[in-house]
């Protein structure tokens, strides 16, 4: 599918460049062509004007017409002088009778005196560019004098254009072709990313769903099956069906708070946040789940530097929707939760205890002053290849030897990102495999 439409891009692309460079050479073949046509007329028009001024005019008697055109003075300087420009003069009485040539074999075409420039094809397939003009003097026509100039001056510049118009656009159109395929792979591939993304995402989506569905499905046969049976079994029953269901609203929830991110129509409430006090109400809210599992859970709140206080309002009060930034936190302390576990044997000796770092404070980067929250515990960390796909939606990290098996869908840290995002803030992930693994949020004030 994608190659047939980068197939198709390439050839539109192709068509049509190749339709532009038709056009453009065919306006530079008129171009040149009129150009070349208006120079040859301008040099017989000057070879007019030169042997007009050079003809000899005698007076004569009222019966021989008053005027006359001394042939032989006039043009016997004339023959050498255009052999070597290719230019033939001739010249025709009052009557359009020829008196005068430079022509070895003078062909045989009338005078054409209404024509001032016209293009004449001869018998013997020579093609000639003549222009004539009318000699008078006092309203009395003398004569005509036509100036001729082979047709090959046009022709042989033309036919050398048409050559290298037609082998520049064949190679131009075989080059654009080419960067056409180039750039079609290039528009193609977000496309095809995306594509998959969305196969990918779609398919575990429907992974997710279709354990709790099918789950649900069966307590309630088995209830409708045995209506008679235990209440405390039917009880128990309708407790798995309530918890995940509860689990299956929260992976809606979840979607639909990511596909609204994706199409950038999230609602964000925004309002001064104070980011101490917000971070101090989720621990709270986390503390006992920390307890339970033994970890050790703390906050530093670090003192401004002295360049970066401010008098005028709270230190680390920014603007932001305080249920999303709630909803980040929550998140990045419930993956450290999760996944912050030591070795058995080194906590009986103590040599390592569980724990989860907070830590706030005030920063100045790219001239801007932001609120960093850096979240580091010490657990197992994670390898390199395991970094570039944690914000990846639906990625879980293999457990079986790591981690604790969670209940999580593997949206969390996705969602984090999301609000991260729609805050204009930034968010990383640093890992030292067997040591320790930390999230910086940076979020501008």
């Amino acid at each position: 599918m994608f190659q047939t439409t980068r197939r198709r891009l390439a050839i539109w692309y192709t068509s049509v460049t190749a339709i532009l460079l038709l056009l453009f050479a065919t306006v530079v073949f008129f171009y040149v062509r009129s150009t070349l046509v208006e120079r040859i007329d301008d040099t017989l028009k000057h070879v007019v004007e030169v042997v007009n001024r050079s003809l000899v005019i005698e007076s004569v008697s009222l019966e021989e017409g008053r005027y006359n055109v001394n042939v032989e003075a006039s043009f016997r300087d004339n023959r050498e002088a255009v052999e070597d420009d290719h230019i033939e003069i001739e010249w025709f009485n009052s009557q359009g009778e020829l008196l005068w040539s430079t022509f070895t074999a003078t062909p045989k075409i009338n005078v054409n005196p209404y024509r001032r420039a016209e293009t004449v094809y001869l018998a013997d397939n020579r093609v000639l560019r003549q222009v004539t003009q009318r000699v008078n003097i006092d309203h009395y026509i003398l004569g005509y004098l036509r100036v001729s100039h082979p047709w090959f001056e046009v022709t042989k510049p033309i036919r050398q254009l048409t050559i290298d118009l037609i082998l520049g656009g064949l190679f131009t159109i075989i080059i654009v072709g080419c960067i056409g395929w180039f750039l079609s792979g290039l528009a193609i591939k977000p496309i095809r990313d995306s594509y998959q993304s969305l196969k990918q995402f779609t398919a575990d989506a429907s992974h997710e769903l279709r354990n709790p569905i099918a789950t649900i499905q069966t307590n309630v046969q088995m209830a409708l099956a045995y209506p008679e049976a235990d209440p405390q079994l039917q009880q128990r029953q309708l407790k798995v069906v309530e918890r995940l269901t509860k689990r299956l609203g929260n992976l809606v929830n979840d979607l639909l708070f990511l596909a609204r991110s994706d199409s950038g129509i999230i609602q964000t409430n925004y309002q001064p946040v104070p980011l101490d006090a917000l971070l101090i109400e989720v621990i709270e809210e986390q503390r006992t789940l920390a307890e339970q599992k033994e970890i050790f859970l703390s906050l530093h709140i670090l003192d401004p530097e002295p360049k970066l206080l401010d008098p005028s309002q709270d230190n680390f009060t920014l603007q932001g929707d305080w249920d999303q930034l709630a909803r980040l936190f929550t998140n990045l302390i419930s993956n450290a939760l999760e996944h912050s576990f030591i070795d058995e044997d080194l906590i009986k000796k103590k040599a390592k205890i569980p724990s989860i770092e907070v830590e706030l404070k005030k920063i100045k980067r790219d001239r801007f002053t932001h609120l960093q929250v850096k979240i580091k515990d010490n657990g197992k960390g994670v390898s390199e290849t395991v970094l570039t796909h944690l914000f990846d939606r639906f990625y879980r990290i293999d457990t079986s030897r790591m981690y604790k098996k969670s209940g999580g869908t593997g949206l969390g840290l996705s969602i984090a990102k999301a609000i991260v995002e729609n805050h204009h803030g930034q968010i990383k992930v640093e890992s030292i495999l067997g040591k320790e693994t930390t999230f910086t949020v940076s979020l501008p004030l």
